[in-house]
């Protein structure tokens, strides 16, 4: 399948690691030009050679941004411009808000849960709308959580703001689609990343077990028997940023090897 990618411009946000560096990746082996970004130079410096080395495609660099502040982000889609001359997909995707239910958490903790993963996503996302248009469309998918289907215990944080991207990526998808502008959400499950294994021995220090005795114990109860890899996760991405997606608008996936029940 052509996924008419070679040549298309990609911004990946949070890509220093974990699945946002998948995705770049993924995208990258198809010959698309993409911009990584995360708060830490040394890490996006040592992803980017690492992209290069694994794809061949020497296209690929990176950009520091703090996607809670306006103004980097407008910085960030102007370094994709000012390079290639276009924005083709926009990979919106940040780090999890902080564990905990409902009484730990101040107003303060709120906004800045609000910030990190709802506000920059819709900022992001205003930035590229204009490049995209002038382009002729575009995709755009947000990387949110198991929780837009099924809430998960002890991150009502998450919970909240990660339904809250499905609601405004469903109304927004309605506004774009006539521009070409495909924008779709997909949650990871179980995937074997540093967030998912720190928030495993949270859960494991809560509970009294090891973190190797929760994952076991997490594994069982997943249906196809063990944690996904990040490159698993990036394919349904890059599909979705793809021009082999025409049809595919407003939509909310899972990766999670069976492991949510909910319809």
């Amino acid at each position: 399948m052509d996924l008419q990618l070679n040549k298309k411009t990609v911004i990946v946000t949070a890509s220093s690691k974990g699945l946002g560096k998948a995705s770049a990746l993924a995208f990258a082996k198809e010959g698309a030009n993409v911009l990584i970004s995360s708060r830490n130079a040394e890490e996006l410096e040592q992803t980017v050679q690492q992209i290069k080395a694994a794809t061949g495609n020497e296209s690929v660099r990176y950009a520091v941004c703090d996607i809670t502040d306006e103004t980097s982000i407008k910085n960030l889609v102007q370094e994709a411009v000012d390079w290639t001359g276009r924005v083709d997909v926009l990979i919106n995707n940040a780090g999890g808000p902080p564990a905990g239910g409902f009484e730990k958490f101040s107003d303060q903790d709120w906004y800045k849960a609000f910030e990190l993963n709802l506000l920059s996503f819709i900022r992001l996302t205003r930035e590229v709308l204009p490049h995209m248009r002038k382009a002729g469309g575009g995709r755009i998918i947000n990387f949110a959580s198991s929780s837009i289907k099924q809430t998960l215990d002890n991150l009502i944080l998450s919970n909240t703001f990660r339904a809250g991207i499905v609601g405004w990526a469903k109304s927004l998808s309605q506004e774009l689609a006539a521009d070409n502008i495909l924008i779709n959400t997909v949650g990871p499950g179980r995937i074997a990343t540093d967030r998912v294994a720190e928030l495993d021995q949270i859960r494991a220090d809560k509970v009294g077990k090891s973190y190797e005795e929760l994952r076991k114990q997490t594994e069982q109860s997943i249906p196809i028997g063990r944690y996904g890899n990040p490159d698993e996760f990036a394919s349904i991405v890059v599909f979705l940023g793809s021009g082999a997606n025409t049809y595919i608008t407003g939509q909310s996936f899972l990766v999670d090897g069976g492991l949510v029940k909910a319809l």
